[in-house]
């Protein structure tokens, strides 16, 4: 059954590729092509069938950017070839052994619409960390000015970040430091990539400074005082982290952006040597931030 699902599978693979392409006929009549001007897709194929009743052929100005079988396409009566286009542009075509305008043909092959992508890695990151912003441009030029833009959380619209040019491929990279959640576009011109969402998780770090008390400092863009960290214990017999007890945090020292230090000083009476961590939930760090989990420790 499943040697059966995957060849379907494939089948309808090749279909759909296959599909991508097209291929227009052109008929040589005894008055000449019909029609006798078109306008093709890259990649698509032109078929020249000859309905006369002499044998024609079908020459091209240029063989640069198109693929002709036969090759040279002489067509006797009844006969068909056919003309791949890789490249863009527009192809003339005649037959040498006509004289006169009567014999004489173009097509016009466009290019596919520009496109950008776009990824980003990691996704998920601890404040203070980088994300290597990556993507590619489909016409493969080098050179192109790529805008990064970027839309914090809570922001009306993205910001232009910075500028980078198109290597090899059309590839193209950049790298940035979010300061929360953050929406990532590049754009060249009137083309723009899908978004890619970044989420930052603030920086939380437990320290054990004396018997039984704890510190700890949460660090992000924005404040966290007066939200609530979780305090948990480690059980290795099920293997889970269990809840002892929620933290208050106060505003620290340090309380300007883009750096904003959130403290809480705590006591515990858990016996020494087991593994604790905090954290914030998703309902505590609200929707600029992903939720948060500190080192451990040892109480």
């Amino acid at each position: 059954m499943r040697a059966r699902l995957l060849l379907v599978w494939a089948l309808l693979l090749a279909v759909s590729g296959a599909a991508v392409a097209k291929t227009t006929t052109v008929t040589i009549t005894k008055n000449g092509y019909v029609p006798n001007s078109l306008t093709i897709a890259q990649g698509d194929t032109v078929q020249f069938t000859n309905g006369d009743t002499a044998a024609h052929q079908v020459s091209f100005k240029t063989s640069t950017g198109l693929t002709c079988s036969p090759n040279p396409l002489v067509l006797q009566p009844g006969a068909s070839g056919s003309c791949t286009f890789a490249g863009a542009g527009s192809y003339n075509y005649s037959d040498p052994n006509v004289h006169g305008n009567t014999f004489r043909g173009s097509v016009t092959v466009t290019a596919p619409p520009e496109s950008l992508t776009l990824a980003g890695k990691p996704v998920l990151l601890i404040f203070g960390g980088k994300v290597a912003l990556s993507g590619s441009l489909s016409t493969q030029k080098v050179g192109e000015s790529i805008d990064v833009l970027g839309q914090q959380c809570g922001a009306s619209a993205a910001t232009k970040l910075s500028t980078v040019p198109t290597t090899t491929g059309g590839a193209f990279t950049a790298a940035t430091q979010p300061m929360m959640n953050t929406s990532y576009t590049a754009k060249l011109r009137s083309t723009a990539s899908p978004a890619v969402a970044v989420h930052v998780r603030p920086r939380m770090q437990l320290a054990k400074v004396a018997a039984h008390r704890f510190v700890l400092r949460v660090v992000g863009a924005s404040s966290f005082a007066g939200k609530y960290a979780g305090f948990q214990r480690f059980n290795p017999t099920t293997r889970r982290w269990v809840a002892v007890r929620t933290i208050p945090l106060k505003a620290g020292t340090t309380a300007v952006a883009p750096t904003v230090v959130t403290v809480a000083s705590f006591r515990t009476t858990l016996k020494t040597g087991l593994r604790v961590r905090a954290t914030l939930t998703q309902a505590q760090t609200g929707s600029c931030y992903a939720p948060g989990i500190s080192n451990t420790a040892r109480s």
